[in-house]
C-alpha cells in the first residue's frame, strides 16, 4: 500500500474527504518526526512505539577496496509493534 492508497482507505473508514485525510496524515507524520527529533518517543497504545535510537560508531569495511573505514555514530528511527498489532498479525 502506498501513500495514495492509504489516504483513500483512511478517508473511506472515517468518512472524511481525501484532502482532509491527507492533511491529517501529514500532520501525524510531521508531529512524529518533530517529537523524535526532540529525543522523545511516541507511544500509541495497542499499536506501537516510535523511537529514535543512537547507533554507536563502528568499524566497517569498504566492499570495493577492502579498506577499513570508521562508520560514525548515527540516530535512526525505530518502531516496536504493540501487543494488539502483534496479535492481529498472528505474532
Amino acid at each position: 500500500m502506498n501513500k495514495v492508497e492509504l489516504i483513500a482507505a483512511m478517508a473511506e473508514k472515517t468518512g472524511m474527504s481525501k484532502k482532509d485525510t491527507e492533511k491529517t496524515l501529514a500532520a501525524f507524520t510531521e508531529t512524529v518526526k518533530e517529537t523524535l527529533q526532540n529525543g522523545e518517543k511516541v507511544s500509541i497504545v495497542g499499536f506501537g512505539i516510535f523511537e529514535a535510537k543512537k547507533r554507536a560508531s563502528r568499524e566497517g569495511i569498504n566492499p570495493r577496496t577492502g579498506e577499513k573505514i570508521m562508520i560514525p555514530e548515527t540516530t535512526a528511527p525505530t518502531f516496536k509493534a504493540g501487543k494488539s498489532l502483534k496479535e492481529a498479525l498472528g505474532k
